[in-house]
């Protein structure tokens, strides 16, 4: 009886382990999360709307982003952020978006792609930071013009 007990019981951990471990994989990260949040803000935007306050449209807190050029390398931006996360990507062409949304030293979002793969864009050229891209901070003026094309909407400043 006690056997058959202990096999239950081990059975039932087993379950309980292999559940959590499902549930994590298939749960996106923040990062993932707030980037389709950030993207239904963008997408949402009315046609008329011709700029718009980049805080008005992040769903999330932030407070620091980086715009990485083509070709960065994975380290230099660890290297910028400041640590490495795991679904970080090299851009590989021209024209891909690489952008990290910071709060408090940690990633809270990740934009990259292509804006036509996306639906959505943006782009700013703000302080340089070292050799790695550009920095825009909440403080900086957050004003982005919005431009449309193609079924991409695009913000830039």
């Amino acid at each position: 009886m006690k056997a058959k007990r202990a096999v239950a019981f081990v059975a039932i951990g087993l379950i309980c382990m292999a559940t959590t471990v499902i549930i994590n994989l298939l749960q996106k990260d923040v990062w993932d999360q707030n980037e389709d949040l950030l993207k239904e803000e963008v997408l949402s935007l009315g046609a008329s709307v011709d700029t718009v306050n980049l805080r008005e449209v992040t769903p999330f807190d932030w407070d620091v982003a980086y715009s990485f050029p083509p070709y960065t390398m994975k380290e230099s931006i660890y290297k910028t952020v400041g640590y490495k996360w795991d679904r970080i990507s090299e851009t590989v062409n021209e024209g891909m978006d690489q952008i990290v949304f910071m709060k408090d030293g940690k990633v809270v979002c990740y934009l990259y792609g292509y804006p036509e793969n996306n639906g959505y864009g943006l782009s700013f050229t703000s302080d340089r930071y070292k050799d790695a891209g550009s920095v825009l901070r909440v403080k900086d003026d957050l004003t982005f013009q919005v431009e449309r094309s193609d079924r991409v909407v695009y913000l830039n400043n």
